[in-house]
């Protein structure tokens, strides 16, 4: 007799990570091609060194620098081994009971369907506007008495649109003080929306103990091989948190490598105009070659190809470029460095493609 496992796992996809090839140009996961900064580097050698010990399991040091920099106090920082594993202990200590409904835009990040489903919750998936942002007036419809828990990913992922914070605000105002509203900003440091209208979760969450902020080191901070990311909310939620946290997940390399990014956060930012500046010129010659291209706020595109996505993903990818297929809504096309993003054009806006697909 073999061991008996949850019957339901059978119906839960496997995350399915952006293609690698050898020798392909890959622009498919949304890392950035800038290596840790060099104080991080420096630290993670440093670190290295140290590898035969635990971490600190309550990342105490890093949770410190996240509060000074944050301007919150240290309860109100949790840590997690990248954002998603976060995404999976809110819905652990929202969720027991099947009945029990985590409610999202569709289509939005990929774990979230996974992460409700692994935590024997009930997904709701709300459909983005026709310019493929989040429907909130939609979604703050969607909630019923079994609502627990509601992901909002700003910008998203893989749409790459953003909503502005007067609209988010009164979202957040809209829905019940028992539901616990993440606001997953893992695009952050990419946003350029005007400033009076420009979104910051940990702002809007001080006066609204139901809101929790995710952000990760993933992105921006170029530390995806390290896996850290960090929540920023009530001390309640941020408790409760901690005790679903798997033990010493977050490792003593990725710890030092957060907190040196952090200490030289003004040259990421740096990099990430350069991104930015890049991000528009890609998005302006796909304009210019027939495709529809949504505004984007993060550090990636959006072609929304319908049916013909994975054959333009599969096109891409024998021209040498790998690009993120998703079903039969579009294709997301990370921005790489300069070379890479031309190497992409230069498929994408060939008149034949830019005629079959554009």
């Amino acid at each position: 007799m073999s061991a008996k496992i949850r019957p339901d796992l059978d119906s839960i996809p496997a995350y399915v990570p952006g293609r690698n090839h050898p020798g392909a140009i890959k622009l498919a996961s949304n890392e950035t091609t800038f290596g840790p900064l060099p104080a991080a580097a420096k630290a993670i050698a440093e670190a290295a060194e140290l590898a035969n010990r635990y971490p600190d399991n309550q990342a105490t040091e890093l949770r410190a620098a996240l509060a000074d920099f944050l301007g919150v106090a240290t309860a109100n920082v949790a840590v997690g081994c990248g954002s998603v594993a976060l995404c999976q202990e809110l819905v652990q200590i929202t969720c027991g009971a099947p009945t029990d409904e985590v409610l999202f835009a569709w289509r939005s990040f990929e774990a979230y369907p996974i992460v409700t489903q692994v935590g024997n919750a009930t997904a709701v998936q709300v459909p983005l506007t026709s310019e493929l942002v989040h429907d909130l007036d939609a979604m703050a419809a969607a909630v019923t008495e079994h609502t627990k828990l509601i992901f909002v990913c700003n910008p998203n992922n893989p749409t790459g649109t953003a909503v502005g914070k007067q609209q988010l605000a009164r979202f957040l105002d809209a829905i019940p003080k028992r539901v616990l509203i993440v606001l997953d900003e893992a695009y952050y440091e990419y946003l350029r929306l005007n400033p009076q209208d420009r979104p910051d979760g940990v702002e809007l969450g001080r006066t609204r103990p139901n809101v929790v902020v995710l952000r990760t080191f993933s992105k921006a901070y170029g530390l995806a091989g390290l896996r850290a990311g960090y929540a920023v909310g009530d001390p309640a939620v941020i408790t409760a948190l901690m005790k679903v946290h798997i033990p010493f997940s977050v490792n003593r390399v990725a710890q030092a490598a957060a907190i040196a990014s952090l200490e030289a956060r003004h040259e990421l930012l740096d990099r990430t105009d350069t991104l930015v500046t890049e991000r528009e010129r890609v998005r302006e010659a796909l304009l210019a070659a027939g495709y529809r291209v949504p505004p984007s706020e993060s550090n990636f595109v959006w072609l929304p190809l319908g049916t013909r996505s994975a054959e333009f993903g599969e096109a891409s990818a024998a021209a040498g470029v790998l690009v993120r297929p998703y079903g039969a809504d579009g294709v997301r096309v990370t921005i790489g460095d300069p070379h890479e993003n031309e190497q992409f054009l230069h498929f994408a806006t060939a008149p034949a493609v830019a005629a079959q697909f554009g």
